[in-house]
Formats: structure tokens, sequence, C-alpha cells
């Protein structure tokens, strides 16, 4: 069956719903709903996927998409100052979900009390807005910046958090920049 054979039969408030979803960008939430109405009629999970997916598409420019986290200096540093304690590292950190695929969170550490805060979240896309065209802002399109293979969240986390730890004077840490391990923390 082709999505629109999946979507009409749904009950309207489930479309609805499904639409509403959509319209927040809460894709996990979209999927879940068709699904779960959709089982009886023997939709599967890959289905109800790409039914919510043709949703997107046809809601365009009206997505009210998740804004990309700043990645500038100033305003990095303007985060890490409202951070309760004293900032004293920045980390990177990978994590991933099923929409995103992996991306890097970067994080304010602190004392004072001790925490960690999130800055930005560094999706795929994000990075390569901050690394320019080719993804990695060097102009090989290998999506690294030095010539060698990376991924561009992972190339985005590692510039901008070193230029932020530099402002603050603090040390930065990324415990696996070349490979997506969600465990891999600083233990410093």
């Amino acid at each position: 069956m082709n999505t629109s054979e999946w979507w009409e039969p749904l009950p309207a408030g489930i479309r609805e719903q499904v639409d509403g979803y959509v319209l927040q960008d809460a894709y996990i939430q979209a999927v879940h709903v068709v699904f779960m109405a959709g089982r009886a009629l023997g939709l599967g999970l890959h289905d109800a996927e790409r039914v919510v997916h043709d949703r997107y598409a046809h809601h365009g420019d009206r997505v009210a998409r998740t804004p990309d986290s700043p990645l500038d200096p100033e305003s990095l540093a303007a985060l890490a100052a409202g951070c309760p304690g004293r900032v004293v590292a920045i980390e990177a950190v990978w994590d991933g979900d099923t929409v995103h695929g992996w991306f890097v969170q970067l994080l304010a550490l602190t004392t004072d009390p001790p925490g960690e805060h999130r800055l930005a979240t560094i999706h795929w896309k994000t990075a390569e807005r901050y690394l320019g065209e080719d993804g990695d802002g060097d102009g090989d399109g290998d999506g690294d910046g030095d010539g060698t293979e990376g991924h561009p969240s992972a190339v985005a986390a590692d510039r901008c958090g070193r230029a932020l730890a530099a402002r603050l004077s603090v040390p930065f840490h990324f415990a696996s920049p070349d490979t997506p391990d969600d465990l891999a923390r600083w233990t410093g």
C-alpha cells in the first residue's frame, strides 16, 4: 500500500492528532499515534514512519521546526555565564535518537554547585550550517575540516567547544571525537 492508502482509513481524530504533532515537529509522537491506530489495519512501524514523513512533506514550511542551537562564541559564552555555579570545563559528548541519528551535546561542567548544563545540541544539519556548505568548512567536502573522515557534528563541537573553552580559560574535553560513543565521558 502507498502512504495515502494508510492515511485515509485512519479516523479523522487520529489524523488531526497526527497533523498536530507534525506541525509541532514531534516526529516520534506522530509515528507512535499512526502505528498504534493503524495496527488493526495491518500497518507496521516502517509504514507508520512513511506516513508521518509524507505528512511532513504535505505541511512543508508550516512545520514549526526545532531551532538550531547557536554555536557562535558570544552566544555560548552568554549561556555558560547563566549556569549556576562556576564553569570549570567544557565537554562534548555523543548522544543519539531515532530521528536525528548521532549528534553531540556541548556541556558546561560546573562546581559550587557541581553539575553539567547543556549549552548546545549539534545535529548533522546544524553542524553543516556552522561549518559551511560542504559540511566541514575546508572546501574538500569530506565532512571533517582537515582532510580526514569525520562526523560533522563532532567537527563542529570540537571547533566551537575549543573556542568557548579558550574564551572562558577552562579545559575542553571530547572523549571520543572520532567514533560516536554515548558512554565516553571525561573522568578528570
